[in-house]
């Protein structure tokens, strides 16, 4: 291949036409010959994705004609007669390798239904074209709406809902969240941290959705959570948190990978060191560049005290889940 800068989503370098696909194994974008095969350094032969052209997944694996390890993750997608839905699909399978890649960097478990049959993660990525479809996790299965991939759609429902922030990446992070509480925050030191950060997640569920949509987010709800939606339940409040764990590290990393910081995000030695010292400022400024494109913040949110603390817990589960054996 020639120099040429790549990103993650290429399938061919634009500058020399090399046929490309990611490998999960070496954390790179590798190149393929005209019939989609990579060798390794150890002689090994990967192949790209059966589903390049169904989702754009470039990913590589090591059966001929199979399909890879993000792929296989979604245990649902759209009936072949569903055009609207398949059109759709891409975006969302593309979000979600955004996100495998994410939690294999911090270090956090992606355990599939093939290893763990009951509670392995999974997606069920369907069409409100043919159902009605709510988004949500439970018992290690995400359901994503896939017509939150339509930009006009997905704008006017943040609009009704009132929120300042709502993409399909960040519905995952959101999901995934709640997956990795269920799975890495079970019991003992940990659980009860976990309760006195966001409170008692036994609380019941319906009932404080019910307060919810009929009270409104309690009277300064600012000084303690990250987004009204927080507030809901316990539940909630840990996935919200977790999603933006993850909005900050990654936007972080790619700011340093870009040269658009100088410090190396790893030498601070606590999560609520790197908001402070590096993703404030960062996003003040990400803030005031979109302003002066005449577009809305890029990072519409404001960090009390207690968000860090529990910004600190849940980047904590990186360290603990990959030492868990989980």
């Amino acid at each position: 291949m020639c120099e040429n800068e790549l990103f993650f989503g290429n399938s061919r370098c634009v500058a020399c036409d090399t046929r490309l696909g990611f490998s999960r194994a070496e954390r790179a974008i590798v190149p393929v010959d005209d019939e989609g095969r990579y060798v390794d350094h150890h002689g090994g032969e990967w192949w790209v994705c059966a589903n390049l052209r169904l989702s754009g997944c470039t990913w590589v694996t090591s059966t001929r004609g199979g399909s890879c390890e993000a792929c296989a993750l979604t245990r649902t997608r759209p009936a072949d007669g569903d055009a609207v839905g398949l059109a759709q699909l891409p975006a969302a399978e593309s979000a979600k390798r955004h996100l495998v890649v994410e939690l294999d960097s911090l270090g956090l478990p992606v355990v599939g239904r093939d290893e763990d049959p009951v509670g392995g993660l999974c997606f069920d990525m369907l069409s409100s074209v043919e159902e009605n479809v709510v988004i949500g996790h439970a018992d290690g299965v995400i359901t994503i709406d896939l017509a939150e991939s339509d930009d006009a759609r997905r704008e006017r429902v943040r609009v009704e809902l009132g929120e300042p922030y709502r993409t399909m990446l960040g519905h995952l992070r959101h999901e995934v969240g709640h997956y990795l509480q269920y799975t890495l925050v079970t019991e003992g030191e940990r659980l009860e941290r976990c309760r006195e950060l966001f409170g008692d997640e036994t609380a019941d569920y319906q009932a404080e959705i019910d307060r919810h949509y009929s009270e409104g987010p309690p009277e300064g709800w600012e000084e303690r959570y990250i987004t009204t939606y927080a507030t809901m339940h316990p539940f909630e409040d840990f996935a919200e948190t977790f999603a933006h764990y993850l909005h900050i590290s990654d936007t972080v990393d790619t700011a340093a990978t870009q040269g658009l910081i100088t410090i190396d995000p790893s030498a601070f030695s606590s999560f609520r060191d790197l908001v402070l010292g590096v993703w404030v400022p960062l996003s003040v400024a990400l803030n005031q560049i979109n302003r002066s494109m005449g577009k809305g913040d890029l990072y519409p949110f404001v960090i009390p005290e207690p968000v860090l603390d529990k910004l600190e817990f849940v980047a904590s589960l990186a360290l603990q889940g990959a030492g868990s054996g989980v």
